[in-house]
């Protein structure tokens, strides 16, 4: 294209790069410029630029005709450069789009693509970055969805699977090698058909957003791999596309999550708007910085030199900045109505709430995601904290969230490893945490349960480990949670010892059952139903190897456990009173003598105060009434149910339990036993008021008998 041709005046909305089928309009917004420079690139990487000499309310925008699908492009901003003011526009440095759709290429961390000289920090450097960068991609806006619906599973009924992109689907012999560890992956046959078997309704996606693997990781051979370091917040990443980096990544995403959608299954994105990778004020310029420095980033307050932060990644984003808010809530409404996508997990999402210091229920991002028609109906996940002064939110956040229950974690681990004093709070996780969600008005379903995710153990190394084993890192063991409430079971790592390896199955099936048939939202980390190893390691954020992903070979040799996860999940199908859309009210219903909830000692007596705060007690059971559902169904039909007892024996030998008598029937079918296999527990009828043994460190669950 030639550098003469004249550009159109265009429209300063919609930001980004904006293809109408005979060109495209190009529009960037940016207080700080004073000359705002559109670069196009050809197929060989010439250059050619264009003036944007059109702005509006700080967005320059512009016109070009015949530019369309597939063209790479950038931008250099010229303007002040004045770090201590926080300004840090410089025109050598090329730029990637806030808005682009899809983004070509990696970045190669030259010395061109910083804005000072290694060394030292308060010089200017002018080489060329464009070499060395990224590109942003003009995308084709076209796509068959055909008749792609949003499932809409409701929270009550949702399962979360927790996905890697790469490392669910990289070493699975039933997909094609060529697209093994992509999108396309993802939505193939054997994974739906996976998915189905254990019960998922959705799949909880890893960063997807095009990020950046950092400097000091491409140094050592390394990458990050979790990708919680965004630099494009409208781009599917490049690595997990089959099909091409030049907009077709974005076609495959699409197609994967209409692929899903066909199955039934939600698709739900772990969104990083909390920092950008480019890092504190020694990092690169990439984007943002060049751009418009001040208006993205939050800056220490008198020293705009320097970044405030509360990610522990280096920088912040400015939440209390209408043009930050603005690219969020644009990026999300995108993600939603342009890709389909069903919701969102918000990494960090204290620091969302920070518009100015402290976290704040009143911020301005809370209201612009309650009051927005689309953003508000999907569903929203926060990960209640971040590192920033009052950080820890669990159970702080407005009524249309849900959060994943970091204090469920923490119980459960506890209470199954042993620790005294845990009994109380197990009992209100495994109900749905009430006293967290039930004073502002919300459900069970705002709890999402979970005992592991990427950030952590694997549930097979929660059971192996005492102490982490991050040597792969490099990081000297100083990365990665040194408190992980795990228990090894006897031997530190791997075992032949056959004991040790039964109680390890035996106390992931302690976790796996408390975890799908707790009220709230159970979230599964992909790969514990397949006894996925991390070897240990509990930060495998740089770790783009066999470390990370599943094993899909060595999963044969967990099959029990597979489909003792798929037994579970079809339990909780099948049964409401373990889905309840509202929280316990502990009495009779309209006039009946039976509560909705019961908690009895092993012997058969009422728990009493005392019960509840002795710390060594380990071992209660549970009566769940299927006959006091207080909630109508969705067509406001009364609910019942099967009735069930659930049987908690956390000490370390075997108790002998009495199912009481009241009136709640008198003989109960096991359905689950964690200490034996599921051919032993089929067959097997206790009566009400006969002792029997329940297995030390295990859960009983038994139904009600109806036809006695």
């Amino acid at each position: 294209m030639s550098a003469t041709q004249r550009v159109w005046p265009g429209t300063p909305y919609p930001l980004g790069a904006t293809y109408d089928g005979t060109g495209t309009n190009f529009a960037v917004f940016s207080e700080a410029a004073k000359r705002v420079q559109l670069c196009l690139f050809d197929a060989d990487g010439v250059e050619t630029q264009f003036d944007l000499t059109e702005r509006d309310a700080f967005v320059w925008h512009g016109y070009l005709p015949l530019v369309g699908i597939g063209q790479l492009y950038g931008y250099r901003v010229h303007g002040p450069y004045d770090p201590a003011s926080g300004n840090r526009c410089n025109p050598s440095k090329l730029l990637l789009d806030p808005y682009a759709k899809a983004i070509d290429g990696n970045i190669d961390w030259a010395q061109a693509c910083f804005s000072y000289t290694w060394g030292e920090e308060d010089s200017f450097n002018d080489e060329d970055s464009a070499p060395h960068m990224s590109k942003s991609v003009v995308i084709s806006p076209y796509f068959d969805w055909d008749n792609d619906r949003h499932p809409r599973t409701p929270y009550q009924d949702t399962v979360i699977y927790e996905v890697h992109v790469k490392g669910l689907t990289e070493t699975h012999p039933g997909i094609p090698e060529d697209i093994r560890g992509t999108y396309a992956a993802l939505a193939h046959p054997v994974m739906i058909e996976h998915y189905k078997r254990i019960g998922i309704t959705a799949v909880e996606l890893m960063p997807v957003h095009q990020f950046v693997h950092d400097s000091h990781l491409a140094d050592r051979g390394m990458t990050n791999y979790w990708g919680y370091n965004t630099i494009g917040f409208f781009a599917p990443h490049n690595d997990y596309s089959s099909q091409g980096h030049s907009g077709q990544q974005v076609q495959e995403f699409k197609a994967t999550v209409k692929a899903l959608h066909e199955a039934g299954l939600e698709v739900i994105l772990d969104v990083v708007y909390n920092h950008t990778a480019e890092g504190n004020q020694l990092g690169p310029t990439l984007s943002f910085r060049g751009i418009d420095n001040a208006a993205y980033y939050r800056l220490v307050d008198g020293d705009g030199a320097h970044y405030y932060d509360t990610t522990g990644t280096g920088n912040t984003l400015l939440m209390k900045h209408p043009h930050v808010l603005q690219m969020i809530m644009d990026s999300l409404r995108y993600w939603v109505t342009e890709m389909h996508v069903d919701g969102f997990r918000f990494d960090l999402a204290s620091s969302l709430a920070r518009q100015f210091h402290e976290v704040d229920r009143l911020s301005a991002f809370f209201d612009l995601v309650q009051q927005d028609p689309v953003i508000s109906q999907v569903k929203l996940i926060a990960e209640p904290w971040d590192i920033g002064e009052n950080g820890y939110n669990v159970g702080g956040f407005p009524p249309v969230w849900t959060e994943w229950n970091g204090k469920y974690r923490d119980t459960v681990r506890d209470f199954w490893r042993g620790e005294d004093s845990t009994l109380a709070e197990f009992a209100s996780r495994f109900t749905g945490s009430a006293d967290l969600y039930e004073q502002d008005g919300r459900r069970p379903h705002a709890s999402i349960n979970f005992v592991t995710a990427h950030d952590g153990f694997t549930m097979h190394d929660l059971v192996s480990y005492n102490e982490k084993r991050n040597d792969a890192n490099g990081e000297d063991g100083n990365d990665g949670e040194s408190n992980n409430s795990s228990w090894n079971c006897g031997v530190e790592g791997d075992t032949d010892d056959p004991e040790i390896k039964a109680l390890r199955e035996q106390q992931k099936k302690n976790m796996l059952t408390t975890l799908f048939l707790s009220q709230g939202v159970p979230m599964l980390l992909h790969g514990d139903e397949l006894g996925r190893t991390q070897q240990g390691n509990n930060n495998v954020y740089a770790q783009d190897n066999e470390l990370s992903w599943i094993d899909w070979d060595r999963a044969a040799e967990f099959a029990p456990l597979t489909a003792f996860v798929e037994r579970l999940a079809a339990l909780r199908h099948a049964h409401p009173v373990f889905r309840r859309r509202r929280h316990f009210q502990g009495r009779g219903l309209k006039g009946q003598g039976l509560s909705d909830i019961g908690w009895f000692t092993p012997g058969g007596d009422w728990m009493t105060e005392d019960d509840w705060d002795t710390g060594h007690i380990k071992s209660v059971a549970v009566f769940l009434n299927g006959e006091a559902i207080a909630e109508p169904d969705a067509r406001g039909e009364h609910v019942t149910d099967d009735s069930f007892f659930v049987l908690f024996n956390g000490h370390y030998e075997f108790l002998e339990f009495v199912l009481p008598d009241i009136g709640a029937g008198t003989q109960w079918i096991r359905e689950i036993d964690t200490s034996e296999a599921e051919e032993a527990v089929e067959a097997s009828v206790l009566t009400v008021g006969e002792a029997f043994a329940v297995a030390a460190r295990s859960i009983m669950v038994l139904r009600k008998v109806v036809d006695e």
